[in-house]
């Protein structure tokens, strides 16, 4: 004998709505606020956090995740949800120019595409931001150096 599926939160939205905005993650806008290099600087060396996992020592700028460990971290660099985020954060955010241009005030540009690299390669070995050495626009300056 079969039951009966009892539909009893079908109108209630307040039951939905509290599912929706529960695991709310930052949007890309605020991700690139904090990918300025001071605010990285800072979200990468915060003071030990003992309610945030892994006490806030390991955390992933791009997509705003704490980590209980380095090796947890480096296991995340390889997924395929950190990837997808790092193709979401090459361009550039909406800005209030853009959707004046989009109304008609003004000419239309095509978003920028940013080169965005992961973050072991912005790390050193004590953890300090640094700019990595194999950027391609790094390699394009030493060619320019090296033929002059």
């Amino acid at each position: 004998m079969t039951y009966k599926r009892k539909k009893y939160h079908h109108g209630d939205t307040h039951l939905k709505k509290r599912w929706r905005v529960r695991n709310r993650k930052k949007d890309l806008d605020e991700i690139d606020g904090d990918l300025k290099e001071e605010k990285a600087e800072k979200l990468l060396n915060q003071d030990v956090d003992l309610d945030l996992p892994g006490a806030a020592q390991h955390y992933c700028l791009h997509c705003a995740r704490y980590f209980i460990d380095d090796k947890a971290l480096q296991e995340h660099f390889k997924t395929k949800v950190h990837k997808k985020r790092l193709k979401a954060l090459e361009l550039e955010p909406y800005t209030i120019e853009e959707s004046e241009r989009a109304a008609g005030f003004g000419n239309f540009k095509l978003p920028n595409k940013r080169k965005i690299v992961t973050q072991s390669t912005l790390l050193d070995k004590d953890g300090d931001v640094v700019i990595s050495e194999d950027t391609p626009s790094s390699k394009k300056k030493k060619t320019e150096e090296n033929a002059s």
